[in-house]
């Protein structure tokens, strides 16, 4: 078990879990935004690095991950930041596996470790080619978070369920990041996670208003808000802006209590 795996764990004794997702690097105060969220209540934090060709990420991320980019942000700058910033909750980074292929695997997981970070989300990274990332991610005690989509077979499901540390990612719909008017299909995604694993189960992809947070944490452990947090700061909204929209988050979720 990871130590990702058991902070999640308790955090789920407590409270449905809250996860804002921002670009690393996509403002030079990046991390004051991750500060105010975490003190608006916030119990992981997940951290994109910007890459020029995502799978999954929509307009807004793009929009954002293409002005982090020209601002010359790496991996490297992104744990640096990370590093230097010691934030109190977990801080779980989401990258592509062309950027961890690219600065070596081994090298990658000495690198996020030593700067603190918890865990992994490597969306076009497929289980079956898991092993060699999943194999140094685990010595090196960072979780790999693996995703289960509205298209996964219950044998696939079972296989990411005994696969995945920290939490797993319940995708609520099959589209790219980005607002959406409700939670799409996660209930029945969360439903066939539950029949494989107990492990905390996050939803994530659509999760735009305090209101649909709420309703997919009544099925889910907690939730994944990205694409309207960096909206807001690619609109100029301030770290105190941020911290009053995570609040809001916050307490629809607290409205939710933790499954027994």
């Amino acid at each position: 078990m990871t130590t990702l795996d058991a902070r999640l764990r308790d955090v789920r004794t407590r409270r449905k879990a809250l996860v804002p997702y921002f670009i690393g690097g996509l403002t030079a105060d990046w991390t004051t935004y991750v500060s105010a969220a975490i003190l608006a209540g916030a119990d992981v934090i997940e951290v994109g690095v910007p890459f020029s060709d995502p799978m999954m990420d929509g307009p807004v991320i793009q929009a954002g991950a293409l002005r982090a980019l020209a601002n010359d942000v790496t991996l490297e700058s992104i744990c640096h930041d990370v590093s230097v910033a010691s934030f109190e909750v977990p801080v779980v980074v989401m990258t592509y596996y062309n950027v961890l292929h690219h600065f070596g695997l081994a090298r990658s997981a000495e690198l996020l470790a030593a700067s603190g970070v918890a865990g992994v989300i490597v969306p076009d990274l497929a289980i079956e080619e898991l092993t060699p990332w999943r194999e140094v991610a685990t010595a090196a005690d960072v979780a790999t978070v693996l995703m289960v989509a509205p298209s996964s077979p219950i044998d696939r499901v079972r296989r990411i369920g005994a696969l995945t540390q920290g939490f797993v990612y319940a995708a609520a719909r099959m589209a790219v990041t980005g607002r959406a008017a409700d939670v799409g299909d996660a209930e029945r995604v969360v439903t066939s996670i539950r029949t494989v694993c107990d492990t905390p189960t996050y939803v994530g992809i659509g999760i735009t208003t305090p209101d649909q947070a709420s309703d997919a944490a009544a099925f889910g452990d907690g939730v994944i808000v990205g694409s309207a947090l960096v909206q807001q700061i690619l609109d100029g909204a301030s770290a105190q802006d941020i911290e009053g929209s995570i609040s809001t988050f916050r307490e629809a979720l607290d409205r939710t209590a933790p499954e027994a």
